[in-house]
């Protein structure tokens, strides 16, 4: 029997990998987990877990067996609808997505059983909230054992955490370098002498720091009850931390302060209203979406909006409105998520993760092309390499914005003009309509892809 290649980001677990067979995604279980599989059904956690909503549910399915010599189940797993990655994520996800790990571990162990590992890689996020989609991390407890995987969520989900708390530098980002998680050694130093007395940062971080230092430490035996009071410290540790954002950065008052006020954004709404009425596709990505204002309008029009922006402020802003339908991303576009990890095939590029009938590029061209010096045909280019038609904006040199971007400047931008911004973007659309935004001299634009 020919065996199914696994998925390039599913190979470190021996217990099972996923693989596809013609587009669908399916989960193998290897006979070596054959008793905790039949535990975790069994004992009730499945069945728990499926009930609140924190698992992603699974079916049995007989065919296909994508490797016969190790299998002993085939799972057609129920989808997510966007897979982001942890260094995507705004302060108050990554937060969420820890309280999610420690709560599904404590409910693990009820049952007789606790996640053998805790990569920030194992949750995404739906219907607005955390969602965990690694069946197999579960494993028989032995209630003599600490938590195997509690280093590994130090890294992952803690010390990001705490750097952006008491550092107040993006520290999520780092995760996108740092694959394996943030160390101890890496954190510790960073840490001010304030957060050194804080009892979760001595506990969790600088006395683990020692520990790593001067090699293994001694075997802890761990009572059950030893065990969910670390859980419980962990939680609250993690509930105290807030997010480092400012409180006002360049764009998380964009539609308050800093542009034509409430009269042109509602402007602009009524236009693309009227432009997303007769659309019929299913996925919109909202490139530079601030706090998600047209990504909650495109949202009654599609099953699900992938909201991106660079400020994580902003992200976080939107993320907290848990809207079902929305996905926020941080997301820098001069320097776009690549393909990472081991052969470049671990982690996807976003165009590789989201194949959207329609996205949006509102109030966006100019920041890329002034204040980024980024050429309008490079601009479209990107555009075109995600999928799908392109609602854009046009904002000229007159435009109190564009004039504020050059204002400490060279204007050195003589192709920024509305012809070349015209001739660029049709080499890849054609223009079916446009609409001067009313009290304004900026323009929108609704492209089809060619």
């Amino acid at each position: 029997m020919t065996k199914l290649p696994a998925h390039p980001a599913s190979f470190r677990d021996n217990s099972g990998f996923v693989f596809a067979e013609n587009g669908t995604l399916y989960r193998q279980v290897n006979n070596n987990y054959k008793s905790h599989y039949e535990l975790l059904l069994q004992s009730g956690l499945y069945e728990k877990l499926i009930e609140e909503k924190v698992l992603v549910a699974h079916e049995e399915v007989s065919t296909p067996i994508a490797d016969a010599d190790m299998h002993y189940k085939t799972l057609r797993p129920e989808l997510v609808p966007f897979i982001s990655y942890p260094y995507e994520w705004s302060f108050d996800q990554l937060k969420d997505a820890a309280l999610l790990t420690l709560s599904i571990n404590k409910t693990a162990i009820e049952h007789g059983m606790i996640l053998k590992d805790a990569t920030a890689y194992n949750v995404s996020f739906k219907k607005g909230r955390p969602i965990f989609i690694d069946t197999l991390s579960f494993e028989t407890y032995n209630p003599e054992l600490p938590w195997i995987a509690y280093r590994q969520f130090c890294q992952h989900f803690l010390y990001p955490l705490f750097l952006e708390h008491y550092c107040k530098i993006p520290a999520i980002q780092l995760l996108s370098v740092h694959l394996e998680g943030i160390t101890a050694a890496f954190a510790a130093p960073l840490m001010p002498w304030k957060a050194k007395w804080n009892l979760g940062v001595r506990l969790h971080l600088l006395l683990q720091q020692s520990v790593s230092a001067n090699g293994k430490g001694r075997t802890i035996q761990f009572s059950k009850q030893k065990m969910l009071q670390l859980l419980s410290h962990l939680e609250s540790v993690v509930r105290s931390l807030k997010a480092g954002y400012p409180e006002q950065t360049t764009w998380n008052n964009y539609y308050e302060e800093t542009i034509l006020g409430k009269d042109y954004l509602h402007a602009k709404a009524a236009i693309m209203k009227n432009w997303l009425s007769s659309f019929s596709g299913k996925t919109i990505v909202d490139f530079g979406a601030n706090d998600g204002y047209f990504s909650q309008l495109a949202a009654s029009y599609c099953e699900e909006v992938i909201a991106a922006d660079f400020d994580a402020s902003c992200i976080n802003r939107a993320y907290l409105q848990h809207h079902p339908n929305i996905y926020p991303i941080v997301l820098d576009l001069t320097n776009p998520s690549p393909a990472i990890g081991f052969n470049n095939e671990e982690r996807s590029k976003l165009s590789d993760r989201v194949k959207p009938q329609l996205s949006f590029a509102l109030a966006l061209v100019h920041h890329l092309a002034i204040a980024k010096n980024i050429p309008l045909a490079s601009i479209a280019g990107f555009f075109h390499s995600f999928e799908g038609d392109l609602i854009i904006e046009w904002v000229p040199k007159s435009d109190e914005k564009v004039k504020q971007l050059l204002s400490n400047r060279e204007d050195i931008f003589d192709l920024y003009t509305q012809d070349q911004f015209e001739l660029q973007f049709a080499n890849y659309y054609t223009i079916e309509k446009s609409a001067l935004v009313p009290g304004t001299d900026r323009i929108l634009y609704s492209l089809k892809r060619k």
